[in-house]
């Protein structure tokens, strides 16, 4: 039986041309930041508050470190190895631990640790914009609880941190 005369030009080289530009388009259609406008659009996303410790922060000079991601007010967030996009920066906070000593005449005395002369401990206030489930916050298509290691990087600072709080609206 003779095929159709349309259907004699189409080769099998031609289908698989048809099938890659159909995973293309499904590629297209279902990628993150498409995803991410249409929950933007749709007003599913919502503020999110976070707090990132880094433990170990080694700098020749810390504050000016500290500031420079001040002024910069934003940071790049890595989630589980995972880019999910810039961040707004509230605050930076130096949460380094102090020594507490009570004097004998009943005075506090506070010192700094000698054993971390050189490494500071840092608290990071994130606020970025994630959609709420139930079964917790999703930042660029990864969840992100209390726990979960990400990385903050800026203009002169790449920081291995942890989530250590997360608020929701």
């Amino acid at each position: 039986m003779p095929r159709p005369k349309a259907l004699r030009s189409i080769t099998p080289i031609d289908i698989g041309a048809g099938l890659v530009a159909l995973v293309a388009l499904a590629g297209v259609i279902w990628s993150p930041k498409l995803s991410n406008a249409v929950a933007r659009a749709t007003g599913s996303l919502q503020p999110v508050k976070v707090s990132v410790d880094v433990k170990h922060l080694y700098s020749s000079d810390p504050e000016a470190l500290l500031q420079s991601a001040r002024d910069e007010g934003s940071t790049s967030i890595v989630v589980r190895n995972q880019p999910a996009g810039r961040v707004r920066l509230i605050e930076v906070d130096d949460i380094t631990r102090r020594l507490v000593a009570v004097q004998p005449d009943g005075k506090v005395v506070e010192a700094e640790d000698p054993n971390l002369a050189q490494a500071r401990y840092v608290r990071f206030k994130l606020e970025a914009d994630a959609e709420t489930d139930s079964s917790g916050v999703v930042i660029g298509g990864t969840k992100l609880k209390v726990g979960v290691p990400v990385e903050l990087e800026g203009s002169l600072y790449r920081l291995n941190g942890i989530v250590s709080g997360v608020t929701l609206p």
